[in-house]
């Protein structure tokens, strides 16, 4: 009951004045593979012009495992809302992503206008961290009465754009996500529906009135939303 006890008196204490400036800390944030790359730099760059005192440690994001924010060896964590994400967490929908093909500018598919069944008669990379054959792709294609032919599978979108970068195979990645790791590849709409993906930081209660805390959730929903918006506006990736 100790840690229970704990957390309420957490959630309940009373908001504190908080001097930047002064802040001495260290917050572990654990995000999905392209977060980092997409967005570490800024946040780093803002968390030392405001907070000089204050370290950002980033974490891998193996599995979908709450664990690490309830026994609070992370702070902060990004990902996607499942059924599986423990129910006491809180949450804040940070944006929306969705999946695109990615070749290598060269690539035979980046000559001509893409159909369901040219993407389907490629050689494909998986990115599967569960160990699957298949992702959620393949179920959308067999409705449209079409396969595709999985040549190899990594954990990673990092690890599924270097090898569509020096191949031929076609990389299926969220588009936000991977936005500094596309740069001089191919990038193509999916020519059939897919389910667009909400990505979420999440967080323990029991730092909800953390003032410190409060300060940097604030900070990752405004680079993304500052992000969001300039993807918008140049005109590519709009996430429509």
């Amino acid at each position: 009951m100790g840690q229970i006890v704990q957390d309420g008196e957490a959630v309940l204490r009373p908001v504190e004045k908080l001097n930047l400036t002064r802040l001495i800390r260290t917050f572990t944030l654990r995000t999905s593979e392209g977060f980092l790359e997409n967005f570490g730099p800024q946040l780093i760059a803002c968390v030392g012009a405001e907070a000089p005192g204050v370290r950002l440690r980033f974490l891998p994001k193996p599995m979908q495992d709450n664990a690490p924010l309830r026994d609070g060896t992370v702070d902060l964590e990004t990902g996607v809302v499942v059924s599986t994400t423990g129910p006491e967490l809180r949450a804040q929908a940070l944006f929306r992503d969705r999946f695109v093909g990615v070749v290598r500018a060269d690539h035979p598919l980046s000559r001509a206008k893409m159909t369901s069944a040219r993407y389907a008669g490629a050689r494909h990379v998986l990115v599967s961290r569960h160990n699957r054959d298949t992702g959620l792709i393949d179920p959308l294609l067999e409705k449209l009465n079409l396969d595709r032919t999985i040549a190899t599978i990594v954990t990673g979108f990092s690890s599924a754009l270097f090898l569509a970068r020096n191949s031929d195979l076609v990389a299926t990645v969220p588009e936000r996500h991977t936005g500094v790791l596309r740069v001089g590849m191919h990038t193509f709409p999916l020519p059939f529906a897919v389910p667009e993906i909400t990505v979420s930081l999440l967080w323990h209660p029991r730092m909800e009135a953390d003032p410190a805390h409060r300060w940097l959730r604030g900070l990752v929903l405004e680079i993304c939303s500052v992000q969001s918006a300039d993807s918008i506006k140049r005109g590519g990736g709009s996430l429509t």
